[in-house]
């Protein structure tokens, strides 16, 4: 998959929220003129094209890149490892603390 194919573009973020803004300017108008429903079956092909583009975005704007990848897993690999430099036993709390002989 090439760059152009994973990263979403500020063009084409730019295209979507005109398209966005127009829809919303549509069923405005067709609803002052009473033919909102009317023209139901062009705005469910707008809808349908809007819905699509839509997913490109949020599937393109949540691609982790290769190292962003990377550092994640590092990150998940350290959270499941347990770290044997802290202890949650009370009595480890203050290590520099001599204890009592029992």
């Amino acid at each position: 998959m090439g760059e152009h194919d994973e990263i979403y573009g500020r063009e084409r973020s730019e295209r979507l929220e005109e398209l966005l803004r127009n829809l919303a300017d549509r069923i405005r108008r067709l609803d002052q003129d009473g033919r909102l429903l009317a023209d139901a079956p062009a705005l469910l092909r707008a809808l349908g094209e809007i819905r699509s583009e839509l997913f490109h975005y949020e599937v393109r704007s949540t691609y982790d890149s290769p190292e962003v990848a990377r550092n994640r897993q590092i990150v998940e690999e350290a959270r499941g490892r347990p770290d044997s430099l802290f202890d949650d036993e009370p009595e480890d709390d203050e290590p520099w603390r001599q204890r009592e002989q029992e």
